[in-house]
Formats: C-alpha cells, structure tokens, sequence
C-alpha cells in the first residue's frame, strides 16, 4: 500500500482550461489495500472485494476530497440526479450539482468517465458513458438536467474532459452494438473499423461527437486504453473479475 500522504501522486489530474474552483481527479488501480484481482486501490462496493479493503480505500479517497462522495449504483442507463438531492445509493449513471463541495463521482473499469463544467464554475457533472448508457443519450440527458437547473446557460459555455477508457484498438464489438450507435446517429459509423467479423469502436470519438451536436466544442482528454495499461487501471473486458477507479467533480467552497 502507498502512503496516504504519497496517495495523490497516484491521481490523475485531469488538464482541462476549467475555472479554478472546480476541482475534479481521477484515481487509477494504484495506491489502496485491496488484494488481487482487485489490487489494489479497488473503490467498487458492487464487486467481490472484501467491504473492508473497499472502505478503507474509500476512506483513504476522501482525505482528498471536501466530504464523502455521492456514490452511484450504476445501471448502464440514462438517469441523471442532483448530487445535492440524492438519497441513498441512488440507481443513477450521471450526477450533476450547483452545491459547493458536494463531489459527483463515477465508477469506471473500461467504461468512459465524463466530467463536465461551465466556464463560470457554477456547475458541474460527471457521467458513466458505458457504451449502453452513451449509445441511449446518457450525455445527452446530463447535459438537458444542466441546462435545466440553470435556464440562463447554454451548451457553448460547458465544457468537458473524457477520462481513461477501454480504445479503439481494443473495444471489439458484434455488428449489432455498431448498428445500435449509427441507427442514434450515422456519423458514429467514422468510429468503428473492421476486424474479421467484428469491430472496433472507439468510445470517445462518439462521444466526442455527441458532446459537439449538443453545442459542446470544448472536449478535452487523456488518450490512455485501460484495457492495454495493466499496472494502471482496472479492466473489466481485460480481467473480467476486478475493482473499479472513480472520477470525481466538485465545487470548492
């Protein structure tokens, strides 16, 4: 286990022109006390790490952030809540908040994280783009919930950073996954490629281009393939049985 003091330098840190009291990290696999297949900073309750290590980890998360995260029982769906408003454990895969210091967060181990922000530091979002959720308008919706918390905002002020991914040159899928994405849009058929009698899609084009036709310019990111960095992040499609990195964002006080 790293030391807790030595936990941030673990962190990714996303490089995004975002105002400077929006405050947003990424975790990777390194750094916490779980034991494999889920070594070891594993924050997933829903996976069969043991609950001790999964809160110690947790606990160790929350010396960097200004209260306990909103956790999400992600449902690979299109729901989005009010981080402030939240009750338990709410079945969710967007979170958005106006709230000073309350901390949206998503789970991730091959699904594309998605932050968002305006350029006034008023608002922020994080979002869980599987790709059932991003293919059925998760981005979409959060982006609608925003601008209906905020009626005075418009798309062209939001901006967003798209974290670590399962990419291109991994995320094979049958024909009938690309099918369901170009029936939403006909453009997403730019981001798949041929292989054998599959394909390769790359979720962060399409969402890219999701973010773009809802007015949204300013997409930044980090080009990293969970699936093909092993020491680094977790992945689900590499692993099968493994834990989960959180993406976080928050309003400083």
């Amino acid at each position: 286990m790293i030391a807790s003091s030595a936990l941030f330098s673990t962190f990714i840190q996303p490089d995004w022109p975002a105002p400077a009291n929006v405050k947003a990290l990424q975790t990777t696999r390194m750094g916490g006390v779980s034991a494999a297949p889920y070594d070891s900073f594993n924050v997933g309750e829903h996976v069969k790490d043991n609950p001790l290590h999964v809160a110690r980890n947790r606990q160790l998360l929350n010396d960097y952030v200004p209260s306990e995260p909103v956790w999400l029982n992600q449902v690979h769906g299109t729901r989005v809540i009010d981080a402030a408003l939240g009750g338990c454990v709410e079945s969710a895969d967007a979170a958005f908040t106006q709230t000073k210091r309350v901390v949206c967060v998503t789970m991730t181990a091959d699904c594309l994280p998605v932050l968002l922000c305006d350029t006034q530091g008023t608002i922020v979002a994080a979002v869980h783009a599987g790709w059932r959720s991003l293919c059925d308008g998760v981005i979409e919706q959060t982006v609608a919930s925003m601008l209906a918390k905020d009626q005075t905002l418009q798309p062209q002020q939001l901006m967003a950073w798209l974290g670590p991914a399962i990419g291109p040159q991994a995320f094979e899928v049958g024909g009938e996954v690309m099918a369901q994405f170009v029936a939403k849009d006909s453009d997403a058929s730019t981001a798949f490629v041929a292989y054998g009698d599959k394909w390769l899609g790359d979720l962060t084009t399409i969402a890219t281009q999701r973010l773009n036709k809802l007015g949204i310019q300013a997409v930044f990111g980090i080009d990293e393939c969970t699936y093909q960095m092993t020491e680094k992040y977790f992945s689900f499609r590499r692993d099968g049985d493994t834990g989960r990195m959180a993406t976080l964002i928050w309003l400083s006080a």
